[in-house]
Formats: C-alpha cells, structure tokens, sequence
C-alpha cells in the first residue's frame, strides 16, 4: 500500500528480491500537468509493468475495496506513504500489517519526518518498521537503522537515501516475518514539552514554511534546505511598494572579504547586491541567497539571475507576514 517514489522503490525492491507481492493498493489517479490529464501514482506504475493487480479505492471502509482486498488472501500488508487504514483494513492479514516510517521513532511521528529533520538541524535520522495500531505512527517497532546527515543536506537529497535503507529494511522485516524470527518493541517517549516539540513532523503549509527570517543564519539554512526541492521555502519579497511571493532554495555564509559595512545598520531581512551577490540582513549577521525564484521564473542561481534582473534599492524580505 503506497502511492509516491519513495513506496515504488520498496515495492520494486519486493518484487527483485522473489517476494509474491499478490496486490498493490494506492491512490486514485489524479489530474497533473497543464492539461489536466489524469495521472497514475508510481506505485501504479511500477505495479502495472510487472502485472501486478491494483486497487484504488477513495473509502477505505467501502466494502466492494474490502472484499476485494480479502481476495486478494495475502498474509501480510505492508504501508509505505499511504494513507492513515481503518481497523478493519489492517487487521485483515494473518501476520498483521506493518508500515515503514522515515525517522528513528518515536522521533518525528507525522507526514513529514524527513523535512523537519533537515529543518531542525538533525545529525542523525532514519528508518523505522513497525506493526500499525489505532494511532497515527505509534505501533511497536519491528526495526530501525540510522542515516547520517550530512551539513550540506536537502530534503531531496535525504529522502533519496532513506528511500534506499527504506526498501532494503522492508525486505529485512518481511523475512523475519515470514521466519517467525520477529521481535517487537513499544514505542517510548520522553514528555517533557522541550523535547517533545522536536519530535513532531507535522504536514507543511503556506504558514510553517515561510523563512523566519528573525533566527540566525545557521537555523535558517538548515529551514530552506529542508524544504529543498519541496515544497520550497518562501518569503514575500517587498521592493518599490509592491509585495511578491518567492521561493528560496539555497543559501550560504559570505565569506569574510565582502564588504557588508552599508547594510549592518539596515532593518532585518534587507536585501542588497554586492559583487553579483545577494546578500540578506539577518538579525546580527549577513547571509547571501545563492538559489531564488522570483514569480512568473523558474528555479535560478542568483548569479544567473543578476545577469539580467535589479533588485531596487528598498527591496526588504518581510519578517512578518502577517503585519503587511
């Protein structure tokens, strides 16, 4: 059961490895592109192309998907990026139904473990398998192995490296299931408010992705790259009285022999362009954005795009967006 790249490359790894994967549940296919034109999910895909059969039911309670499930007769289910199942759907299978989450549980339950990871400036994350139960993420663990995160890390880097551990941690759990050599154990957490707040992965929106730009430097790199290439982190960019939305997608710390004298007494979030460089005011430091896109452009390196665009001398990020 899954829908994205990251559930095809288990589901790929499944079927190279002699599994019998006797059916593949995943999302409704759904309008893309500037046509509109209806779009079957990875999983899908993949499925298709081995001949596997698909269900892709929009209840997951309805009993014609039910039945269809129940003959499918597969002893075991396996979640990976799905949806949240019903009782009634993940009690089904004889050797129960197990999910692979992208962190090191209980740290970062929710839907979006390997952006808040990046974001929060993790060294350490990973991947975790475990039975599902009534709630969202808290099952008993089967097993985990950690991945590193390295100083440079984007989300799109970090999940193509979970994606892997993933399918190969998958495959570990289904034969100590099928040996009978599993061994479980319940999630635990620490409830103190300070820790708990650094373990939640809640869905990213408009609201929790704009850049705070009141925070350090360090802080603030670590929030764009964990947004980078999704769904990319945004500020809005105000110069000669008019407010534009744009995404930023890389930054770094300017080195020591550019001159940031004019713009240290500046107000926060102000924007300047020095040596084809475009350098930010934090709140006491400089950072250069090095990866922009303005509205109506794509994706860009700021030194491309000073080639042939001028920022105006007013232009500001807005550290609240809110207040304008």
């Amino acid at each position: 059961m899954g829908t994205p790249e990251f559930a095809a490359t288990v589901l790929k790894k499944l079927v190279e490895e002699g599994k019998a994967v006797v059916g593949v549940i995943t999302a409704p296919d759904r309008p893309s592109g500037r046509g509109r034109k209806l779009k079957a999910s990875a999983v899908k895909e993949y499925a298709l192309s081995q001949e596997i059969p698909v269900l892709q039911p929009t209840n997951l309670k309805n009993e014609d998907f039910l039945e269809a499930l129940k003959v499918l007769n597969a002893n075991l289910q396996i979640v990976v990026a799905f949806r949240m199942l019903p009782k009634v759907v993940w009690k089904i299978p004889e050797l129960g139904t197990f999910n692979l989450h992208a962190s090191l549980l209980p740290k970062y339950r929710g839907a979006a473990p390997i952006n808040w990871a990046v974001i929060n400036n993790e060294k350490i994350t990973g991947v975790t398998t475990f039975f599902i139960d009534e709630k969202i993420d808290t099952g008993e663990i089967i097993l985990s192995e950690e991945v590193s995160i390295s100083p440079t890390e984007t989300v799109g880097s970090l999940h193509d490296t979970l994606m892997r551990v993933g399918a190969a941690l998958v495959l570990k759990t289904v034969t100590l299931i099928a040996e009978g050599e599993i061994k479980t154990q319940p999630q635990t957490q620490d409830d103190t408010f300070e820790k708990l707040k650094y373990q939640e992965a809640p869905k990213l929106t408009p609201e929790n992705t704009y850049i705070p730009w009141h925070k350090n430097a360090t802080e603030i790199d670590a929030f764009i790259r964990g947004l980078n290439p999704y769904p990319g982190a945004w500020s809005y960019l105000l110069q000669n009285e008019e407010k534009h939305k744009v995404k930023i997608f890389a930054t770094k710390k300017i080195s020591k022999e550019i001159n940031t004298d004019f713009i240290e007494n500046q107000l926060i979030g102000s924007l300047a362009v020095v040596e084809k460089k475009l350098l930010i005011k934090l709140t006491s430091e400089i950072l250069e954005i090095t990866a922009i896109q303005l509205p109506g452009k794509r994706k860009m390196e700021t030194k491309a795009l000073l080639n042939g665009y001028d920022f105006a001398n007013d232009a500001i990020m807005i550290v609240n967006p809110y207040s304008h």
